[in-house]
């Protein structure tokens, strides 16, 4: 059913906020889904806070210990290379303290014997010399083994070595790695040597001079102690420095010679034992400092921090899998337990879904918790008492229904009848027979449809003759001040309704239309059929009504206290009220009109074929 809307301003909606939109979902949601989630969202939020807090635990963790063992490593090879200098410290102090202390160069036979010295200690350590030799203050060779001649182009007080010892008594001092070049070597060989020079003191005839020792190390075998070792499953390397940062060994040393490498080891000469973080050549990496020992000489470990991120990776991938698994884990479980948890509430709810849906028999005995089980008995109790009381009030209303249909359908205007018998008696006094026999003829088959044997429904036909014959009456009556129409739609004469719906409506057209009417009045009845609907529109050209009076018309508090007044609209409501009772609330009349442009009345019934009628005819023809 349509009705005239009083006119207004529109009220402006707003959109629901996150807020709104959260407790929409949440009033729709199962209690299941709700323990679910929030099982759920507490796991996951717990586990994710739980793997975040130990993969940071963890990777701080990993980069401890892969500093720790670059550490161990480093001390392994500083150890390595701390005994090997130490045996060529050795061999270098028994050289000077045990043949070089006790040979005067005065006295051939022990400058002999300090040839066959030299000679016997090389022998014993060949594997790890190259050469043992003594020269004067000026640079002068006193003795030397294996190779006992000089270069002619080789000055030996001008090599670093020579000029290191010289200056810096007392102390032994080691070179970085270079090619010996120093003695004519009949098999053309060249040999990487770390030479070992220091200040001794030379006797010659009673009087001591100074002179220098030098030992010259194989550097293969520094390289062999280096060479060996891998950090971080290969991705690392170790290079050692001197004291100035010069290289002394390094896995790419011939490409850093040649140009083509760089390495930071200026800067990394400056660094403190231990561990540090460096960019270099735009790569992070991780870089440890151990020095060996009196040397100066500095170890040092590089790892790229990639090579961590890579365990850092590995880690992570592991902790993910754990979390999701045990996210999954949870959930699985979560979903098992709000099931079992929710399992009874929904038999209990399915139990009254099925008493909603009017079936008789529905089983409440639910088992579960105790609050569950003892709602399901009181649910029970109450749905027996409900069904003894609604029985009750059944009775009552079908009996209160009854009596209302039949007050209304008898409220039809007596004084239309006794008009309408004072207007035959008129007319027959007058001589104006033929015209009392037709409104006679009228009136009597007027009755005859309105009692239409005791039945309430009867076909869109007879209510319209019915409407016919009462507008043949009354235009008789007002001496033809007005002309009717009656318009059918070619179909619908066979669908029913209930009966009296259009005489009622007519009649206020009439009083309330035609009376007041200037000039010819005019009144149109319109059937025809709109889907599933039927309608009947009455439309007269009378003065009209205001706004305020269409919408009050058919309200239903407000006929009790205008009841019996002129214009109360009784007829009206009667209609309406019938239509509803008798087909719901989407059905009765819109009431259209303004003043001065006449009114329309539309009534909207449904289209009922004969079949669907038997059911109204049954519940109303009680």
């Amino acid at each position: 059913m349509t009705v005239t809307r009083k006119k207004g301003t529109p009220v402006e909606t707003k959109r629901p906020g996150l807020l709104q939109r959260w407790e929409r979902l949440y009033h729709r949601s199962s209690i299941q889904m709700i323990l679910s989630l929030s099982f759920t969202a507490v796991a996951v939020i717990g586990m994710l806070f739980l793997g975040i807090a130990l993969l940071l635990r963890f990777s701080s963790s990993a980069n401890t210990m892969a500093a720790d063992n670059t550490k161990r490593i480093l001390s392994q090879v500083n150890f390595n290379l701390d005994r090997y200098l130490h045996n060529m410290m050795q061999v270098s102090d028994t050289v000077y303290y045990r043949v070089v202390k006790n040979a005067d160069l005065e006295q051939q036979e022990k400058k002999e014997e300090l040839q066959n010295a030299l000679e016997l200690l090389y022998a014993k350590d060949r594997d790890v010399l190259v050469s043992l030799a003594i020269f004067d203050r000026d640079g002068n060779l006193i003795a030397a083994t294996p190779l006992a001649d000089l270069k002619n182009s080789v000055m030996p007080s001008r090599e670093e070595w020579f000029t290191t010892a010289m200056e810096r008594i007392e102390n032994m001092h080691f070179s970085t790695p270079h090619v010996q070049n120093l003695f004519v070597d009949p098999d053309i060989r060249y040999h990487w040597v770390v030479s070992l020079s220091r200040q001794v003191e030379l006797t010659r005839g009673g009087r001591t001079q100074s002179g220098v020792l030098l030992v010259d190390m194989n550097f293969s075998r520094i390289e062999q102690i280096c060479k060996d070792i891998s950090l971080a499953n290969g991705q690392g390397y170790l290079y050692l420095i001197d004291s100035e940062g010069e290289i002394i060994y390094h896995p790419r040393q011939q490409l850093i010679y040649a140009g083509l490498q760089e390495e930071n080891n200026i800067v990394a000469a400056d660094y403190s034992d231990g561990t540090h973080t460096e960019t270099f050549l735009s790569q992070r990496r991780q870089v440890t400092i151990k020095t060996v020992g009196y040397t100066g000489w500095k170890l040092v470990g590089v790892v790229p921090a990639e090579t961590l991120r890579d365990n850092y990776s590995q880690l992570l991938w592991f902790a993910l899998f754990m979390v999701f698994f045990s996210i999954f884990l949870l959930v699985f479980v979560n979903l098992r337990l709000s099931e079992w948890i929710t399992a009874p509430m929904k038999k209990l709810d399915h139990a009254v879904r099925e008493l909603e849906k009017g079936k008789e028999t529905v089983n409440f005995d639910v088992n579960g918790p105790y609050e569950i089980a003892h709602l399901s008995r009181s649910i029970q109790s109450m749905v027996s008492t409900m069904r003894h009381l609604m029985d009750d009030i059944l009775l009552q209303e079908e009996e209160k229904r009854r009596s209302e249909l039949n007050v209304l359908q008898s409220q039809i205007n007596p004084h239309f009848l006794y008009n309408t018998l004072d207007s035959v008696v008129w007319m027959t006094e007058n001589g104006r027979t033929q015209e009392a026999v037709i409104m006679l003829t009228a009136l009597a088959r007027f009755f005859r449809i309105s009692l239409s044997r005791g039945s309430n429904i009867i076909t869109l036909a007879d209510e319209l003759e019915h409407a016919k014959h009462y507008l043949t009456i009354q235009k008789m009556r007002y001496k033809n001040k007005f002309t009717a129409d009656i318009m059918v739609e070619p179909g619908i004469e066979d669908l029913y309704t209930i009966k009296l719906i259009i005489q009622p409506i007519l009649e206020n057209a009439i009083y309330h239309g035609m009376e007041y009417a200037d000039g010819d009045g005019q009144i149109n009845v319109h059937a025809f059929r709109s889907q599933d609907n039927v309608i009947i529109e009455v439309s007269d050209n009378g003065p009209g009504m205001s706004e305020e009076t269409v919408e009050r018309l058919l309200r239903p508090d407000w006929s009790a206290a205008t009841a019996g007044s002129k214009g109360s609209g009784i007829g009206f409501r009667n209609v309406h009220q019938r239509l509803q009772l008798y087909f719901g609330s989407d059905y009765g009349l819109t009431i259209i009109s303004e003043p001065d442009n006449g009114t329309v009345v539309r009534i909207c019934i449904p289209a009922l074929d004969s079949d669907a009628a038997q059911k109204y005819r049954k519940e109303g023809d009680l």
